[in-house]
């Protein structure tokens, strides 16, 4: 009997998919892909993640990360997972410079990176999480706020509604914890082991990816805290 082959997903993505904070796991990807692991007929998982990638940089790099992870000859991964933008949120200089990526440049940039992913595999994507501001300027020259966050983390929402991408909103669940800076790192910007336990829980239990996966049933009863 053949044997079966597995489901295989691609996560491309910045420092919190590398998961960069987080020394005792990996961060919230390498959880994922250590549980699916250990699952029956769980899927394959590439968490590609790279420090300071922003929405163009990870645009430059999707065919080439996707094209190289079919594994076997003719397969393709069934599956992209984006969890990109925070750095594009960023203020250069000053509190009130200019953002890294303008507005109407991520939501342009989005819409065109979502309509090459989709050629490739069905698209999934996840929302930003928290900053904190007070530690800022990050590398001394970069400003992170929470409103920006927000406004970002709408034109995720507005590109995949517009593209019928599901997306997970992570920043307001986020926020709804009174503990959520105990989640930052010191430099108010990478998401610490809590942090990225917090953000592997829900991304665990997403219905879009748990019917993708087909492992719905195995993690139903799975609590969050």
């Amino acid at each position: 009997m053949p044997t079966a082959i597995p489901k295989k997903l691609i996560v491309l993505g910045d420092s919190g998919v590398y998961g960069w904070g987080d020394p005792e796991e990996g961060g919230w990807c390498e959880r994922l892909r250590r549980h699916w692991m250990g699952l029956p007929g769980g899927p394959v998982l590439y968490p590609l993640g790279v420090r300071g990638d922003g929405l163009e940089r990870v645009a430059a790099r999707l065919d080439r990360e996707v094209s190289c992870r079919g594994e076997l000859r003719r397969q393709q991964p069934h599956r992209i997972l984006l969890a990109v933008g925070l750095n594009d949120t960023a203020r250069v200089g000053r509190a009130d410079g200019r953002p890294q990526l303008d507005a109407e440049g991520f939501l342009f940039g989005l819409q065109q990176i979502l309509d090459r992913a989709r050629l490739m595999a069905p698209v999934l994507m996840v929302g930003l999480t928290p900053v904190l501001e007070e530690p800022m300027p990050y590398a001394e020259v970069l400003w992170y706020s929470l409103e920006q966050v927000r406004r970002y983390e709408g034109l995720l929402e507005e590109a995949c509604l517009e593209a019928d991408v599901p997306f997970l909103p992570l920043l307001d669940a986020l926020l709804e914890d009174p503990c959520w800076p105990q989640w930052l790192s010191s430099d108010g910007v990478h998401l610490n082991s809590e942090g990225h336990r917090q953000v592997y829980q829900r991304v665990q239990r997403w219905p879009a990816l748990l019917r993708w996966a087909e492992l719905e049933p195995l993690v139903r009863a799975t609590p969050l805290n």
